[in-house]
């Protein structure tokens, strides 16, 4: 998948990358429904909220976020998307870096809450259970 890289403000180079689940190794990969690693560099989709894996409260979250982290990696590794930084905020308070994820000029975080599978993100974190 040809996907513009950048984490600046918008992005220039292109390059062919393929998006697996995280594991131990963390260079372009998919940990949750907003939170990836692109290039080695952690990112939190900025613009959604998706249940937990890690640390679900029941188990419908742990099973909507593995729905939800699965659709993120399908998308990422089927639409040519841009990394767009968005607000003031650069990185939030666990050191990832704040930025949406758009293709054909769609956020692919709307496109999530348009499936049911994300919530738009208010600034604050909701209960799923």
């Amino acid at each position: 998948m040809l996907v513009t890289q950048g984490l600046g403000t918008a992005a220039s180079a292109q390059s062919q990358r393929t998006y697996s689940v995280c594991g131990m190794v963390r260079q372009n990969c998919v940990v949750d429904g907003d939170t990836v690693w692109i290039d080695g560099i952690k990112i939190r989709i900025a613009d959604i909220d998706t249940p937990e894996i890690g640390q679900p409260k029941c188990d419908w979250e742990f099973q909507q976020g593995i729905k939800a982290r699965d659709r993120l990696q399908e998308l990422m590794n089927s639409h040519p998307f841009e990394v767009k930084r968005v607000g003031s905020r650069d990185e939030d308070r666990y050191g990832r870096k704040l930025r949406i994820l758009v293709s054909n000029g769609r956020s692919l975080g709307d496109q999530l809450v348009n499936e049911g599978l994300a919530r738009t993100w208010t600034g604050r974190r909701e209960p799923w259970c």
